[in-house]
């Protein structure tokens, strides 16, 4: 199965948090997204922690990088 449509392929969970924090920096992350594990205390760790336990926050941060077009990059 091919995944040449899918604009997340090849990047890990962490990957993209790692560009969204360096791109926005951790207040205006949790701006866009507003979610604790970016808003008190956040690393990188405690995110991908909450994020693969919790689709909808997820789906939210993986559809910010595509918005941001990181991926690009």
């Amino acid at each position: 199965m091919t995944q040449a449509n899918n604009p997340l392929h090849g990047f890990t969970l962490e990957q993209i948090v790692t560009a969204l924090v360096q791109h926005y920096g951790w207040a205006k992350l949790a701006q866009h997204i507003d979610i604790n594990c970016f808003k008190k205390d956040p690393s990188i760790k405690s995110s991908l922690t909450f994020l693969r336990k919790t689709p909808w926050a997820r789906a939210k941060t993986e559809a910010l990088f595509i918005a941001t077009k990181l991926y690009q990059q």
